[in-house]
């Protein structure tokens, strides 16, 4: 998502909150933000690449904690808040989607951030232990969240320069599945269903 189009898509969410019941009785019905929120709030607006004004940031945190809450309920609140900072830091720093990101985590893992697959992929983003050779550390733990969003976002990024911007050759370059449309679809449907503002 470009920063640039950041004015339309918040007056489409707040267009959404009136139509469903009035922005009054939604914000009503939600759950008052924690000390967590605000924590993360602060860490988004203080990142580079990131939300031009407090606004922006705190309808997408809002708006992406529902979802997320919705999909995966058993996050508790401050890991959720993590998630979600982590994936815009990392998505816009590296110049792809936010919202991609997190369909790529619900297809690759559900969010499990210790998900573990029979091909030895690890984490939020199922990354390959030999990626920490390529782009970091060998002590680089691939189950701490923070290293696995950097790591996926970057990695994203790498085959959608190899595809010159074509998305579904790239995600079946992240799958291992190039060629194939299965994995695409399942990650398209996801943004589509559940994360696209």
């Amino acid at each position: 998502m470009a920063l640039g189009s950041m004015t339309l898509n918040r007056a489409l969410i707040i267009m959404g909150f009136v139509a469903l019941a009035g922005f009054t009785q939604i914000s009503q019905a939600q759950e008052r933000p924690n000390q967590a929120f605000y924590d993360e709030l602060k860490a988004l607006m203080e990142a580079e690449n990131h939300f031009v004004d407090r606004y922006d940031a705190e309808v997408w945190m809002k708006d992406m904690s529902g979802r997320l809450k919705r999909r995966a309920p058993h996050i508790p609140e401050e890991e959720r808040l993590k998630i979600l900072t982590l994936v815009h830091r990392y998505a816009n720093a590296s110049g792809v989607d936010p919202q991609l990101v997190l369909a790529i985590m619900e297809v690759e893992s559900n969010f499990d951030r210790y998900a573990l697959s029979v091909a030895n992929a690890r984490g939020l983003m199922q990354i390959m232990p030999f990626w920490k050779d390529e782009i970091g550390h060998p002590e680089d733990s691939l189950f701490d969240m923070e290293t696995n969003v950097r790591y996926g976002c970057y990695i994203l990024k790498l085959y959608l320069d190899m595809e010159k911007g074509n998305l579904t050759y790239a995600l079946g370059r992240y799958n291992g599945s190039r060629g194939r449309a299965k994995y695409p679809n399942k990650v398209y449907a996801a943004l589509r269903n559940r994360w696209a503002l």
